[in-house]
């Protein structure tokens, strides 16, 4: 199983957990990140993903993100194939710039999955027609924990 974890995700586990919702997205993502570290799954990443975590402007926020991206184990190089792709995502929707990248570097990574906690990012994905899995982490993990 190929994961891609969006931005947003590696940030929740450092967002407010005082809300249930994002309490439960943080231990949505940390449980498969430990899955990942087990051997069982695997995260991709990518140069945009680090490109947009050092823009994070609270610089202790931006370590622990960086730090929990080490799990990565693969990273999709920025490409002309991924500017092209997010360039046509963008042009066919209201997905933001960082968005189309992800999803453009995960479309072409030909991930499993791509786990976002933006509710706004998924609906437009799925207005699209393009194969790749877009949903929230904990409504993919609940679909795939009967499974391991």
């Amino acid at each position: 199983m190929r994961i891609y974890l969006d931005n947003c995700c590696y940030n929740r586990p450092f967002d407010d957990l005082t809300q249930d919702r994002i309490r439960l997205e943080a231990e949505a993502i940390l449980t498969i990140i430990k899955r990942a570290e087990a051997g069982l799954w695997k995260i991709v990443g990518g140069d945009v993903l680090l490109v947009e975590m050092c823009k994070i402007r609270d610089l202790k926020k931006q370590e622990n993100v960086k730090w929990l991206y080490t799990i990565i184990s693969e990273s999709i190089p920025y490409s002309a194939e991924i500017k092209t792709l997010s360039e046509e995502i963008r042009s066919k929707s209201s997905i933001t710039l960082y968005d189309s990248l992800h999803l453009a570097s995960a479309y072409v990574a030909d991930v499993d999955v791509f786990l976002s906690t933006d509710d706004k990012l998924i609906k437009a994905w799925k207005r699209l027609d393009y194969a790749m899995n877009v949903t929230n982490p904990i409504n993919w993990f609940m679909e795939v924990s009967d499974q391991w």
